[in-house]
C-alpha cells in the first residue's frame, strides 16, 4: 500500500474488468448493457481468471513435485484413467491424446520408463502393440498430490443446486465454444 492507501500494483485487480481492458469498446460493444451487467460480467471474468491462476499454480507445483514436464503429467493422468476404466493404454492412444507424433511419444515413454513412472508390456490381444501402465508408486504420488487437490473442485460443485449446476455447465460449455481457434488465421499458421 502507498501512503494514500492505494494498492502498489492496481493492474491485477483490473485485468478482467471491461473498462480497464477495453475502455473504448474496440472488442466488445457494450451499448446494450447497463452498468450492473458490465460489473457482473467483469466479476465473472475475474472469477474465471482466479480459477485459471489457481489451476496454473497447482499445475506448476505438481510438475515440480513430480519432476516432470506438462506432457509427461498429461500422459500419467491418461494412464491413471485408463487403469481406472480397465482400458489398455497404448502408445498410439497416448499420442492421440497428447496430440504428439509417434516419435515424440516414444521419447516421452522412454523418459517415463527410465524414471520408473511407467512399465511397458506386450499388448494382450495385438502382437504389434504395447500396453503401457503407470507404476503403483507414481500413481500413488500423483493421486496424493495433484489428484487430491483437483478432487477438491467436486466440493464446490456439490454445494450448488442441480439447477445451478445446469447453468454453470451451460455457461462453461458456451464459453469453451466461444473460444475457438478453428477459424483464426493467426493461430493456425
Amino acid at each position: 500500500m502507498t501512503s494514500s492507501g492505494a494498492p502498489l500494483d492496481p493492474v491485477p485487480s483490473s485485468l478482467y474488468r471491461l473498462d480497464s481492458s477495453d475502455p473504448r469498446s474496440e472488442l466488445i460493444d457494450r451499448s446494450a448493457f447497463d452498468s450492473v451487467d458490465i460489473t457482473e460480467i467483469s466479476e465473472m471474468m475475474s472469477a474465471l481468471g482466479r480459477l485459471r491462476d489457481a489451476e496454473q499454480q497447482l499445475s506448476e507445483a505438481s510438475l515440480r513435485y513430480m519432476r516432470l514436464g506438462r506432457k509427461d503429467m498429461q500422459a500419467l493422468h491418461y494412464l491413471i484413467v485408463a487403469e481406472n476404466t480397465r482400458a489398455i493404454a497404448t502408445p498410439s492412444g497416448i499420442a492421440a491424446h497428447l496430440r504428439i507424433s509417434s516419435a515424440s511419444t516414444t521419447k516421452l515413454l522412454d523418459r517415463l520408463e527410465r524414471a520408473g513412472h511407467i512399465s511397458r508390456a506386450p499388448h494382450p490381444s495385438d502382437r504389434r502393440a504395447l500396453a503401457i501402465s503407470i507404476t503403483s508408486e507414481t500413481r500413488e504420488a500423483a493421486m496424493q498430490s495433484v489428484g487430491r487437490q483437483q478432487a477438491k473442485r467436486f466440493h464446490a460443485a456439490a454445494r450448488l443446486t442441480s439447477e445451478e449446476r445446469q447453468v454453470v455447465i451451460r455457461f462453461l460449455n458456451d464459453m469453451a465454444n466461444e473460444i475457438t481457434l478453428r477459424d483464426e488465421g493467426w493461430a493456425n499458421p
